[in-house]
């Protein structure tokens, strides 16, 4: 078997915290205990359908990057190679490059390429293990819905995020005796709101694992008032399933739900007209992706970057790095992708929030 002498390493999908400490211990573990030469693939795979975007990463260059949030490379979730859109003149089309990402990554001498994502973007590494292109897998996203790893960087930051504003947000709603809704990312599992809404202390939750109704959230802000709890603070998943009653009454008055409009929003303005109390909306939106990863997330995207270089070197090809039990593992990527890990709406953190008087919006 050929040795290995050059590896890629591209981030693709959503930016999150820790994706620098990935590439940082990554190159570091690359270069110092295998001596590796790393090519950092710019903007997604968009560095191997246009190489000339992509560049060597020396130790210098992932020097002071580990608070760093964002990454260095750049990433994109529009760059998928097998069906790559392309604006000429106001007229779009679709393009295979996967041809060419191949032949590119040949040209640079990439001898392996760990590729840094979530769901779509390691299904797209395994197609072009497919065609010849040795790949790794290292687990990203915000909303921790991968199933097979315990946690994925960027999830612990997010949270401490969203419940620095939950707990600023008790304050002022406590001051004004309104009701506050803070929409969180968790576009189809409710990880975020869950963790923020307890740590925070949420009196509300709503998650897309749970159906609620407005007509059960606002019998149980009226509850609160009765014992004297004149605000309420609401955690809420943007993925949320808006409840039927909103979707006719937003089909009756515009015909659709308007684009633009945050879930949110939605739920602020059936709450206020149902319960005739005032409603305030905060959407955190990329405030939980952006700024510096949590001590936490730096030390697991460190620990993903270094296994990821290890398993190269075992040649575990088609595997992704995995946290297991507090442990590294190393999982088949096709046994990884396309399970999604929701909240159990009988499992144990709902069970706590429920038992400390937490809500779900249930009927």
């Amino acid at each position: 078997m050929a040795e290995i002498r050059k590896i890629g390493i591209c981030t693709g999908g959503g930016d999150c915290p820790g994706l620098n400490a990935v590439i940082r211990g990554a190159v570091k573990t690359a270069i110092l205990k295998y001596r590796y030469e790393v090519i950092g693939i710019r903007d997604g795979f968009d560095g191997l359908i246009w190489p000339e975007k992509s560049r060597p990463l020396l130790l210098n260059d992932v020097s002071g990057i580990l608070p760093r949030g964002g990454t260095i490379l750049g990433t994109t979730n529009r760059g998928n190679p097998f069906a790559y859109r392309i604006n000429h003149e106001g007229q779009e089309s679709v393009r295979d490059f996967s041809g060419e990402v191949i032949k590119n990554a040949k040209a640079l001498g990439l001898d392996a390429l760990i590729v840094i994502g979530g769901d779509g973007t390691q299904k797209i590494g395994l197609d072009l293990a497919a065609k010849g292109l040795p790949v790794v897998g290292v687990p990203k996203t915000i909303d921790n819905d991968l199933s097979a790893t315990d946690v994925t960087f960027g999830f612990d930051s997010a949270i401490h995020v969203a419940t620095d504003a939950i707990d600023r947000i008790h304050t002022t709603a406590e001051s004004h005796h309104r009701i506050m809704i803070v929409e969180v990312m968790g576009r189809d599992a409710g990880w975020i709101a869950l963790h923020a809404g307890i740590a925070g202390g949420a009196h509300i939750i709503l998650v897309p694992e749970i159906p609620f109704s407005i007509e059960s959230v606002c019998s149980y802000i009226s509850q609160r008032s009765i014992f004297g709890k004149k605000y309420t603070i609401i955690s809420l998943a943007e993925g949320i399933t808006v409840p039927e009653e909103i979707r006719q009454d937003c089909i009756r008055r515009y015909g659709s739900i308007p684009k633009g409009i945050s879930v949110g929003n939605l739920i602020g303005e059936a709450i206020a007209s149902e319960s005739g109390k005032e409603v305030r909306v905060t959407v955190l939106g990329h405030t939980q992706r952006g700024g510096s990863p949590s001590p936490y997330d730096r030390i697991l995207s460190t620990r993903f970057g270094v296994a990821a270089v290890d398993l190269i070197a075992q040649r575990g090809f088609l595997k992704m790095v995995a946290l297991r039990g507090g442990r590294i593992e190393f999982v088949d990527i096709a046994e990884a992708i396309g399970k999604m890990k929701a909240v159990d709406p009988k499992g144990e953190l709902v069970n706590t929030a429920r038992s400390v008087g937490i809500h779900f919006g249930e009927e």
